[in-house]
């Protein structure tokens, strides 16, 4: 079993990540029955995503600071983060709508997903290092429809308990983890000597193409999770304009932040030919023009402003691989896995006031809260810009 395994570690490290990362949004695909049994609001909803959000910035700092992520194995800390994910998800079951344990619970769940996807990045980049761009486009486009992967459960179980769902996320969690576990760490990366100082994971901070590189990325994710965060209300929008029933929010949302998937993998195959730094400004420039455009095309009939929130879900994460493989290429290759530890870190702290603003201005605004998101990819197009001119004078 585990020779087969690792005669296909990109498939089995991928398909783990999505197992894994269905954590991260479980709650966001059961909102509408669980909003109705409990009473919850909007408001809600962007309190308990921003504690994962919290969780997982300080698990990823955790890990940089600490050189954790390359002080142990990758496959130990993945499936030991996939086991006690699962436990914690589960466990909201039981607290939800009950303060302040069920934001204390999703934040575990956010410190568990730390421990899942910096490491499943450096588990691709030590299993299938030559095309770390493609390779890390498979993975981020699991993430993605791990992110979107609730609210199919969701749709599917319709007219069943909400908590049906929730389990079923702990339980692919759990088939993650021990599919990492059998597999195990890569060849392709230098192994700690275990004497790698605290600090090691800050250290890419100092080295000016990471830190542009990183720059981009943190302008991409101002938009990507308060983009995913506002998806079923614009999808609802949308609906109730048709006059349709909200069941379809879910198929609908699963949709729209599932194909993101494919723009990952269309965007790694082109990075292959044209550069991983090419793909990643045509995405953040398409992104970027939706933020600016969409709310004045609210006229637009219905289903033509859904089919733009699909094209628009193909372009705000098409870069996020890209970004990652550019920033693993700048890093230190002693400590890759802290620096995209610490880079993940800050970026999902700029998670943080994007989906705080825009949840909580979404009853006045409406859709124009999507302009909030413009100044994400305006700067990470400015940094990609830096970058591009310090790789020319190197």
């Amino acid at each position: 079993m585990t020779n087969l395994l690792k005669r296909y570690p990109l498939p089995v490290i991928v398909l783990a990540q999505l197992f894994g990362t269905s954590l991260w949004f479980s709650i966001n695909g059961v909102w509408l029955s669980l909003s109705a049994q409990l009473g919850l609001t909007e408001s809600d909803l962007g309190r308990l995503t921003l504690a994962v959000q919290a969780g997982f910035i300080a698990g990823t700092l955790t890990i940089a600071v600490t050189g954790l992520a390359d002080r142990f194995g990758a496959s130990r800390i993945f499936a030991l983060s996939s086991l006690l994910g699962a436990l914690v998800n589960g466990g909201f079951i039981f607290a939800a709508g009950a303060p302040p344990l069920d934001f204390a619970l999703r934040f575990a769940t956010g410190l568990c997903l730390a421990g899942i996807y910096p490491l499943g990045m450096k588990m691709v980049i030590a299993w299938t290092p030559r095309y770390a761009g493609a390779a890390l486009a498979w993975l981020v486009g699991m993430l993605t429809l791990g992110t979107a992967l609730p609210h199919l459960m969701r749709g599917v179980t319709l007219g069943m308990p909400w908590e049906w769902p929730l389990m079923t996320a702990s339980c692919l969690a759990l088939a993650g983890g021990a599919l990492v576990l059998v597999l195990g760490d890569g060849p392709h990366l230098p192994r700690s000597n275990g004497r790698l100082p605290l600090s090691q994971g800050l250290a890419a901070l100092r080295m000016p193409q990471f830190r542009a590189v990183a720059g981009g990325y943190f302008g991409h994710m101002w938009e990507l999770y308060a983009f995913w965060t506002l998806v079923p209300l614009l999808i609802g929008r949308e609906l109730q304009r048709l006059g349709q029933s909200d069941a379809w929010i879910p198929w609908l949302s699963f949709a729209v932040i599932g194909i993101g998937a494919a723009g990952c993998v269309g965007g790694g195959r082109l990075s292959r030919t044209l550069g991983s730094e090419w793909v990643a400004r045509r995405a953040l420039t398409v992104s970027g023009a939706f933020c600016l455009a969409y709310p004045w095309l609210g006229g637009l009939p219905p289903v033509l402003l859904i089919l733009l929130l699909i094209v628009w879900g193909i372009a705000v994460v098409a870069d996020s691989p890209q970004f990652s493989a550019l920033a693993s290429a700048t890093a230190p290759r002693e400590s890759v896995g802290s620096s995209l530890a610490v880079m993940n870190a800050v970026g999902f702290g700029l998670t943080l006031p994007a989906i705080w603003l825009t949840s909580g201005l979404w009853a006045e605004l409406g859709s124009g809260v999507v302009w909030l998101l413009i100044p994400g990819p305006v700067f990470g197009l400015w940094s990609l810009a830096r970058y591009r001119k310090q790789a020319a004078v190197s």
